[in-house]
């Protein structure tokens, strides 16, 4: 396992919640973050969240982390974050990532941790409302902060990063591969006088009109399990065949279209390719069919914009209810999966 040497890093001033002032807890120079080769912060914890807010009581039992040394218990984390001036979830030297500022609070709370690992690695200006993440600590630092956990997390992360809820999982749990489904929202307001200003950092704004009943019936056509790979920035090793189980597009009372989005899992740049195809139906440009047709090509297709970061939000990640059942879902993800 290796070990990042942190910077030095001074007591700073930031907004409240309340928009005054505070003082963020300085994080010594000399701390370090365990970072696990090959695999950096990128995964999620099941079971169902906390109400926010609570903790599990630090005096609680706790019960040592799989495949960790026996001291180490294994937390979930849920977290929320503003993506606008982040270089995504995945850890990057040199970068402000999300995950390097979660992995910074952690070192300072915790001290020792390991495997840092989230339900689905977010691109740079995406957010999140439901993202998950476990993590293993060392029990004897888990009982000494846990119950106040969530609090002092607060003090330590950025105003753009939040923890809600922070809670012991049992040692099967993995954030990543356990989990069954993920939902994603994206929005776009096609309204002649713009964006409303309070929404600008997660909502398109798009200068034409668009028809969301023709990117509703173009959504529909894809439901089900289908190779993606029209849609997907191929990686080596990694599968494009996605099961959709919810496609939908949804004008609300102010105008705003919410394209929602549900999966197992989606493979590179999927969800905003999605949406930046079916955008093109939206305007006209492309009828509902050609959106369709995308899945016959088996590759990546150029004739698909990437819609931009912006204007999508994880808003939550799902896991089975019975923890006995999390071993069985990692091997479901794990194995790779081909079309009938």
């Amino acid at each position: 396992m290796a070990t990042t040497k942190r910077p030095t890093a001074t007591t700073s001033n930031d907004v409240s919640d309340n928009g005054r002032a505070t003082a963020r807890e300085a994080i010594p120079a000399d701390s370090t973050a365990v970072v696990v080769p090959g695999e950096v912060p990128d995964t999620v914890v099941g079971g169902a969240p906390l109400p926010v807010g609570e903790t599990v009581p630090a005096d609680a039992e706790v019960v040592a982390a799989e495949d960790s040394a026996p001291d180490m218990v294994r937390l979930r984390l849920d977290i929320s974050y503003d993506g606008a001036d982040f270089s995504g979830w995945a850890f990057q030297p040199e970068r402000r990532t999300v995950a390097g500022e979660i992995n910074r609070a952690l070192t300072f709370l915790f001290g020792r941790h390991e495997r840092l690992t989230v339900a689905g690695r977010t691109d740079a200006g995406v957010h999140a409302t439901g993202q998950v993440a476990h993590v293993d600590v060392p029990v004897e630092a888990w009982r000494q902060h846990g119950e106040r956990a969530v609090w002092r997390l607060r003090g330590i992360l950025p105003p753009d990063v939040r923890v809600p809820n922070v809670r012991v999982v049992d040692p099967a749990f993995d954030a990543r591969f356990a989990a069954t489904w993920r939902r994603y929202v994206y929005r776009v307001s096609d309204s002649a006088w713009g964006v409303e200003p309070l929404r600008r950092n997660d909502t398109l704004g798009w200068a034409r009109p668009l028809d969301a009943a023709a990117m509703g019936r173009a959504a529909t056509a894809v439901l089900g399990e289908h190779d993606f790979a029209a849609f997907c920035r191929k990686r080596e090793g990694a599968t494009t065949i996605r099961a959709l189980r919810r496609f939908d597009v949804a004008r609300a009372e102010d105008g705003i279209i919410a394209i929602t989005v549900v999966a197992d899992a989606f493979c590179h740049s999927m969800v905003r390719s999605l949406v930046g195809a079916l955008i093109a139906v939206g305007e006209g440009r492309r009828d509902p069919a050609w959106f369709a047709s995308m899945l016959t090509l088996g590759r990546r297709s150029d004739q698909i914009t990437v819609a931009p970061p912006h204007g999508l939000t994880l808003v939550a990640v799902g896991y089975p209810d019975d923890p006995a059942a999390w071993s069985a879902r990692q091997t479901e993800t794990r194995r790779v999966r081909t079309l009938p």
